[in-house]
């Protein structure tokens, strides 16, 4: 951003409706804060310092049913004194420390305006690695709960404060909507050209139908049963020159989002995956864990993380794509190739590492794990 840019003259009214007279310093206070996040290249990224790693206490205070086929949940949690909790901006997500100890991050949904509760959307996945299937199965309404953050790694920036584009396009996948959602709320209260495509299996298996279509005709639903899998064309339907595009979902629906993009000049890419990236330029190497002798071999598009939890299975990590620091291990030799987008130099210079995304820069990684 700079000195520039018009400054709003009037604080505009809150997420749904309410005035608030400090909207407009919120507003700018985003901007300035805001990075972008490219998916269409690898981002090899300065190291951005430590990112906030506050604990706060919660409490499940209510779930709802969000898809038609019962296998998406909404989590509502408060504060157990109901204090006013850490204030969050379209992206955001919580780092949820589940009760088995396992950490997983969640997209928050709701309101940022409401600042006594957050919501997060989960949906069940039968053969996952368990932590969705914790979170329909064992946080009932009055379960204490720990998270960390919020956090924002795929921020909203809006059209003239710090984004080129003069108007926005949101695509969703399934639970992707997620973070969409307070996106597109934000972008309707202050005036914002916007279109939306929500696509998904069939309109039982896609989460908040009602409250996407209580938006009206700029948004387009196309589940697969009734119109077919969905080309790029369909999914940038209304995403000319001068829009920013803002896209979450499955990893094929945002890699062929990425290259439709790329032939587009004009149009920018902001996007969020729930699964980890591909290793690109990846080459096999072996990982030996210090303390007990063991030898992993890790293939070329396989990842450190990916490789150690079939021998070391309660070992923590959480988003898979190197910024939440939860997977952070000592490595004790020096031959690292560090990708992940937080650690500083020193942190480097001690040993620390990301296995989630990081690598081994030779042949053989020893692991003081």
């Amino acid at each position: 951003m700079t000195a520039s840019r018009p400054v709003p003259t009037a604080a505009p009214l809150d997420l749904f409706g309410k005035p608030r007279s400090d909207r407009a310093t919120r507003v700018l206070d985003l901007i300035a804060e805001t990075r972008l996040r490219w998916t269409t290249v690898v981002n090899r990224k300065a190291p951005q310092g430590r990112v906030d790693d506050r604990r706060t206490p919660l409490i499940v205070t209510e779930r709802r049913v969000e898809a038609r086929d019962n296998d998406v949940v909404s989590i509502m949690f408060t504060a157990p004194d109901g204090r006013a909790l850490p204030a969050w901006r379209p992206g955001a997500h919580l780092d949820l420390e589940l009760p088995s100890g396992k950490v997983r991050q969640y997209s928050l949904c709701g309101d940022p305006a409401d600042r006594h509760s957050y919501r997060i959307a989960v949906r069940r996945i039968p053969d996952g690695l368990g932590g969705s299937r914790e979170v329909h199965e064992a946080l009932p309404v009055g379960t204490p709960v720990t998270v960390r953050g919020p956090r924002n790694a795929f921020p909203f920036v809006l059209p003239g404060y710090g984004s080129s584009a003069s108007r926005v396009h949101f695509v969703a996948g399934g639970i992707g909507i997620t973070p969409i959602l307070p996106m597109v709320r934000m972008a309707q209260r202050l005036g914002v050209d916007w279109s939306m495509v929500y696509v998904g299996r069939s309109r039982d298996t896609i989460p908040f139908l009602d409250e996407v279509e209580s938006f009206g005709s700029r948004v387009t639903v196309r589940t697969d049963d009734e119109h077919g899998l969905p080309t790029a064309a369909d999914l940038l339907h209304g995403a000319g020159a001068d829009t920013s595009v803002y896209c979450c979902g499955p990893v094929v629906m945002t890699r062929v989002i990425a290259e439709a993009v790329a032939q587009r000049p004009g149009v920018e890419l902001y996007s969020e995956r729930f699964s980890a990236p591909p290793v690109v330029n990846g080459t096999a190497f072996r990982v030996e864990l210090a303390r007990s002798g063991t030898v992993v071999d890790v293939p070329a598009d396989k990842s450190v993380l990916e490789q150690v939890l079939k021998v070391r299975p309660d070992l923590a990590y959480s988003c898979r794509q190197g910024f939440c620091r939860t997977c952070r291990v000592t490595a004790l030799s020096t031959d690292v190739d560090h990708r992940d987008t937080v650690l500083t130099d020193a942190e480097r210079a001690a040993g620390d590492m990301l296995i989630c995304v990081s690598r081994c820069g030779g042949e053989r990684l020893v692991l003081d794990l």
